[in-house]
């Protein structure tokens, strides 16, 4: 391997052809109709659910955002990049960073949607996280000035932390994470006694978010066990489904696609699962973008009916990316999801794995909502928003740092601000351009009465 030296040299060579300032560049194809392609994404999905789709995307200026990472990655492939690939997100906005639990039981702050992960250009995530916090800004009402603080500041940070890992040792750059702890610690640090206090609550009510807190939520006593409620058309059983097929057919389905789900574990995980027994099963309403893709909760019980393990089974297809950049080279999207979250994240849910169901559709599974908290985005003022784009950036900069080369990137950035102010710049235009996108969906579909 070469030195860090020559590496960080070589990124730097890559802006005789690449300019930093270029990134500033916003292009779309006359030819691309945006509300059309949007809406090409509802072949395939369960059709009851596409109003349910269409509703949520309307919602906002930012939820049409969140369904629009194809769109958006179809306007990206005109634009510069360096040529650096690492294992990229697909869809970096800021609703997909947030809190889970690690095996250990610890709080982590980390990316938590791996649906479009693939090889790909760095540069991409960057100017989608960077766009998501312009939009976001402008949905709460911030002023144009609050706005491209919020986006410079997620890329000064993804600047800042790819600078240092560029010199950490290798391993130090995979257990790179921000913890619970951590975030205590740089608030007592600074004197905010008040937001210790609110960060405290919010983290031991995310950590009261497992299966039991899920069982809750979800299910409800009957003869003695427990059942998945129904919420149609959000959450509807399979008991109420009107599947021409008895309920023992269906659990000989759910056990064979949990068989191939176990295949795909460690053996360690394995023993584990097969410690609890399926005991229902629901089709869920999920996100905004992936609403209509099969998505299912299974309900399993081990030592009685309040020792519960909820796994979601989330359908898996093509990556956004795979258009501009080839495919992942695996045969199937849950394996490339699932591989993709390994490479991105310090550490990840341990019953992640795939499956395929009887009748060909590919899917990943993790544990349904383990500790998992997020931001409340719409009560965020403008400080507080500046330092969790800071957060992101950072977060990014690490999931980043492990499958790419720090120090090329490094390099390619260097150390004053002509990336950032470009990359600002973009996500300004181009919110400019969702908003135009998101009237002319709203015109086109007419959501409401």
């Amino acid at each position: 391997m070469k030195s860090i030296a020559e590496r960080l040299t070589a990124g730097k060579a890559l802006r005789r052809d690449t300019p930093r300032s270029a990134h500033a560049r916003v292009d779309r194809s006359a030819s691309l109709d945006p509300v059309d392609l949007v809406l090409s994404q509802e072949r395939g999905r369960i059709e009851s659910l596409i109003p349910i789709r269409r509703e949520r995307m309307a919602e906002s200026a930012f939820a049409f955002f969140r369904a629009g990472a194809q769109l958006m990655a179809k306007d990206l492939a005109s634009t510069p990049r360096t040529g650096i690939l690492v294992q990229a997100s697909g869809d970096a906005h800021v609703s997909n960073f947030g809190w889970y639990g690690s095996p250990e039981r610890a709080l982590v702050f980390d990316t938590n949607d791996f649906d479009e992960t693939l090889k790909a250009a760095w540069e991409w995530d960057v100017k989608r996280l960077a766009t998501s916090f312009v939009i976001v800004c402008r949905d709460n009402g911030f002023s144009a000035k609050r706005q491209g603080k919020a986006a410079l500041s997620a890329v000064e940070a993804y600047q800042k932390a790819m600078g240092d890992f560029a010199s950490r040792p290798v391993l130090d750059v995979w257990y790179a994470q921000i913890s619970a702890d951590d975030v205590l610690e740089r608030l007592d640090d600074e004197g905010r006694t008040r937001d210790v206090h609110k960060a405290e609550k919010e983290f031991r009510k995310a950590s009261r978010k497992d299966s039991r807190h899920v069982l809750g939520k979800l299910a409800e006593r009957s003869d003695g066990r427990y059942r998945i409620k129904d919420d149609p058309p959000f959450v509807v059983s399979v008991r109420s489904m009107g599947f021409p097929l008895d309920p023992d057919r269906i659990r000989e389905l759910v056990d064979e696609s949990l068989d191939r789900y176990l295949e795909t574990v460690s053996p360690a995980i394995r023993t584990l699962i097969q410690g609890f027994d399926v005991v229902d099963l629901a089709l869920k309403v999920v996100g905004v973008g992936s609403v209509g893709t099969r998505t299912f909760i299974v309900m399993l019980e081990g030592n009685g009916p309040e020792d519960v393990l909820f796994l979601q089974l989330k359908e898996a297809g093509r990556s956004v990316l795979e258009d501009e950049f080839g495919d992942s080279g695996l045969d199937h999207a849950g394996q490339r999801v699932v591989e993709g979250q390994r490479l991105m994240q310090t550490t990840s849910d341990i019953l992640l794995g795939w499956t395929t169901s009887s009748g060909g559709t590919q899917y990943y599974v993790r544990q349904l909502k383990d500790m998992k908290a997020s931001a409340n985005l719409a009560k965020l003022d403008p400080d507080d928003m500046t330092t969790y784009a800071r957060t992101c950036g950072a977060v990014l900069a690490a999931a980043h740092a492990r499958s790419g080369d720090p120090a090329i990137i490094a390099g390619y950035l260097g150390t004053n601000s002509s990336f950032a102010r470009a990359v600002a710049k973009f996500a300004s235009v181009y919110a400019d351009q969702n908003e135009q996108d998101y009237q002319a969906f709203l015109e086109r579909v007419r959501v409401g009465p």
